[in-house]
């Protein structure tokens, strides 16, 4: 007996009618639980919306992305991937946080609250029985807020998202919901079920002995203006061993920061140096933070050893739905390792997107794959 349906879809029409069309139609069940799907900003995102009205009767989720994943297309740039879950045994309920720069977290337990009173097959928020997803504009700057806000107000149920992308024009992104594409917005779908599933976090950096404490910063902006007291591109290029006109997103991705928190090194990527010698970053910055220059550990291997040991735990593993870190992305394309993650991936069954930054429980981090698995 079934227990879970999964459909996975993925189209690269250049025609974003024919793309949506065709993954509507992989997608379609007469019993869909949740449609969640991940699409190139280069398409016509009001021909997307128009195409997906009344097409499924149940919550529809997505965003734009820094390019799309899935076991079955490998890493594409310029597309369209999603996957349905249809299942007695899951129930997803979704809300719109709009517009995100002006929503009071303050408030974030009245949400909780509008949830908690939806509830079908629980009573109150149970950790075992429930998870979020939180899709969210990867260009607001509040995903750490967002994201422990959130946490905290869902009393301990696990939290996992990506921040929308772009493809890298860093100009606007957006999160669908409601039938819309909105920027300035999350979504936040809180899913109940009694099938099994888990919350992944995979990064394949070590911290060196390398060290950068930061003396001056603008939070607001994720800036850096002072490192060492000097100048933080000199600095960084200095601890790297490069010359800053060296400097490129790829070099950033293979020799990222990493910051302490709790005993785990996390990424604090890079997102670009500006003409003043100053660095933008894709995580919460702050004075006296004690930086330090991240290593690659295999990429390759820590990915297929995650995922072996995933398959392990969960014998009747049916889904991944990951969000991996554009950064992680340039990696591979740096090494020529994108076909031996594309292989790697094709032993589940996944899609995803390359984010600018993921969302794990109460943490906003970068260059990390995050996910949900889900079996039955």
């Amino acid at each position: 007996m079934t227990l879970l349906k999964v459909k996975k879809g993925a189209s690269k029409a250049k025609d974003p009618i024919q793309a949506i069309e065709e993954l509507c139609a992989a997608l379609y069940d007469q019993d869909n639980s949740l449609v969640i799907f991940f699409t190139s900003i280069e398409y016509d995102l009001n021909l997307i919306e128009t195409a997906l009205q009344g097409v499924f009767n149940c919550p529809v989720i997505g965003c734009t992305t820094a390019g799309e994943i899935s076991s079955e297309i490998g890493y594409n740039e310029g597309g369209i991937v999603g996957a349905s879950l249809s299942s007695k045994h899951l129930v997803a309920h979704t809300k719109l946080i709009y517009p995100l720069s002006e929503y009071n977290f303050a408030e974030i337990k009245n949400l909780a609250n509008e949830f908690r009173s939806e509830l079908v097959m629980n009573s109150d928020f149970d950790s075992s029985r429930m998870f979020n997803i939180l899709l969210i504009d990867g260009l607001s700057l509040l995903e750490e807020v967002a994201a422990a806000s959130l946490s905290t107000a869902f009393g301990g149920v696990s939290l996992v998202g990506g921040s929308a992308g772009d493809g890298q024009q860093f100009l606007d992104t957006f999160v669908y919901s409601n039938g819309k594409f909105y920027k300035n917005a999350a979504s936040i779908t809180l899913i109940e079920t009694t099938l099994p599933f888990k919350i992944i976090h995979i990064q394949n950096f070590e911290a060196t002995n390398k060290r950068l404490v930061v003396t001056e910063s603008d939070g607001a902006i994720r800036t850096v203006t002072e490192i060492n007291g000097e100048s933080p591109a000199q600095e960084y290029a200095a601890a790297v061993g490069v010359d800053i006109s060296e400097f490129t997103p790829k070099l950033f991705g293979a020799n990222p920061l990493m910051l302490k928190v709790g005993g785990t090194d996390y990424v604090r990527s890079i997102q670009k140096v500006n003409p003043d010698g100053s660095i933008s970053f894709y995580c919460a910055i702050d004075n006296g933070l004690v930086l330090r220059v991240g290593r690659v550990k295999g990429v390759i291997e820590n990915l297929k050893e995650n995922l072996l040991n995933l398959r392990e735990d969960m014998p009747t593993l049916k889904i991944v739905i990951g969000f991996e870190c554009v950064f992680r992305r340039f990696e591979l394309q740096r090494s020529d390792l994108v076909e031996e993650a594309e292989e790697v991936l094709k032993m589940i069954d996944f899609i995803g997107f390359s984010t600018y930054g993921e969302q794990i429980n109460g943490l906003h981090v970068n260059q990390t794959l995050t996910a949900v698995a889900i079996g039955e």
